[in-house]
């Protein structure tokens, strides 16, 4: 075994696959509905909006990764740029916010398997689950080549079931929608106003586009990472947010924001359940196969990525060296890789799919919050867009953080404080070991 860097593998379509992966998958298949939940028909904009953000969000990623173009993300940016503290929030954020993502794959997957085969939800939902996080983690473990092989086929299932969904559901679409878009900015959520549940909406929808991180946290691995990079997260972000408008409008002027969004919480199968309104045989079957393949792309690619991320932290003394290790091939760093499953695993133990959706919609803000911190410290030379893009990107994350649950903004906070103390002891601890012995002769 051994330690260092990793080869640069994956090109172009490899890595606009990687972020597609990750962002057509549980977003799609299960937090629209979610967000209907919350603003009702306004969930629409409130797609707009977190489109806008990410796009904000996604330029800065870009010309960060292309001039610091090594595995980590924010959490290398955060050094390189800021301050070792605001490296170590980005790291830590990525991975309590990505875990807790993971978790919610795994469940959606179980979920829309077990309303396909007609399964006992309350005693198979939790083994299954587990079994993917197991199955995947396994995967990553085999290479990020057999990794990317996997997403594409994923990822083209994932699609044509959306656009299933779509084609079916226009017609419902256009008969209903005097009936279901009006009015527009309606109470939806018990106890939000219009306004509130709009907002809300907005940050649970930008979770939805948040893979296209994932691109950035491979920048190790990508051949020419100062134009690749920034080519697969702006063709990431363009399919996706065509993708998540479509359905969208299909799903909430066919059957209503309020029933799109009970959907959510009924065996985690939304569109599943929409379909089943069109009176189309065959269509919700053919979507629950999508969802099933999304969901385990959204796996595959999120403990990818949280491996990377914990490499990275590992090369700089934040985790313990160990999880520097990879494997002979140079592809793998497999002790990173199984910290992840074992997290992600720990954590699809919650079974609460809205509680890990809105943890993960704060943490990830936060995240890039210090993203866009550090884009804006990029010099004149270094920058590839305009400086306003982070200013935008940096104003809207802080503020759409707090419009999630108050409970989860608090216990959220109190995360990033328990890594901070973690991150001083790591720094007293390496600082102590880099003393010379003062009894040495």
């Amino acid at each position: 075994m051994t330690t260092g860097t990793l080869r640069r593998e994956t090109g172009l379509l490899g890595a606009t696959a990687l972020g597609l992966g990750s962002v057509i998958g549980t977003g799609v298949f299960v937090s629209v509905a979610v967000a209907a939940e919350a603003a009702g028909p306004a969930v629409l904009l409130a797609i707009v909006v977190a489109a806008a953000v990410a796009a904000c969000n996604g330029l800065s990623s870009a010309q960060l990764a292309a001039n610091h173009p090594v595995s980590g993300g924010t959490y290398e940016y955060g050094y390189r740029w800021l301050t070792p503290s605001l490296g170590f929030v980005a790291g830590w954020t990525f991975l309590v916010a990505k875990s807790a993502s993971a978790a919610t794959a795994a469940l959606g997957f179980a979920g829309y398997v077990l309303r396909s085969v007609g399964g006992d939800a309350p005693t198979w939902l939790l083994p299954i689950a587990l079994s993917a996080v197991a199955c995947i983690t396994a995967l990553v473990l085999c290479g990020l080549r057999r990794s990317i092989w996997a997403n594409s086929v994923i990822v083209a299932l994932a699609l044509a079931a959306l656009a299933a969904f779509v084609v079916t559901g226009l017609p419902a679409a256009l008969s209903n929608a005097d009936a279901h878009l009006v009015p527009f900015f309606a109470p939806a959520e018990e106890g939000l106003s219009p306004i509130e549940g709009f907002f809300r909406a907005s940050a649970l929808a930008f979770v939805a586009f948040a893979g296209y991180g994932r691109v950035a946290t491979m920048a190790e691995e990508v051949h020419d990472p100062r134009a690749t990079i920034p080519r697969a997260i702006i063709a990431t972000l363009v399919i996706s947010a065509a993708v998540y408008s479509a359905v969208a409008v299909v799903g909430v002027a066919a059957v209503g924001s309020e029933a799109f969004g009970a959907a959510a919480n009924e065996g985690a199968a939304p569109l599943e359940i929409a379909a089943a309104s069109f009176g189309i045989p065959g269509v919700g079957s053919f979507i629950a196969v999508g969802a099933v393949a999304a969901m385990l792309g959204s796996l595959l690619n999120l403990i990818l990525g949280l491996s990377r991320v914990v490499f990275a932290m590992g090369r700089r003394g934040d985790a313990p060296g160990f999880f520097t290790r990879i494997d002979d091939r140079g592809s793998t760093p497999y002790a990173a890789v199984l910290l992840v499953g074992a997290v992600t695993t720990g954590l699809t133990l919650i079974g609460d799919v809205g509680w890990t959706w809105s943890f993960s919609a704060f943490s990830v803000l936060i995240y890039y919050a210090v993203t866009n911190l550090a884009a804006l410290r990029l010099t004149p030379e270094e920058r590839l867009y305009p400086r306003w893009i982070a200013g935008a990107g940096l104003g809207a994350c802080l503020f759409l953080a707090f419009w999630v649950e108050a409970r989860i903004w608090l216990v959220g906070l109190s995360v990033i404080g328990i890594g901070l103390l973690w991150h001083l002891v790591c720094r007293r601890l390496r600082r102590k070991s880099e003393l010379p012995d003062a009894t040495a002769d």
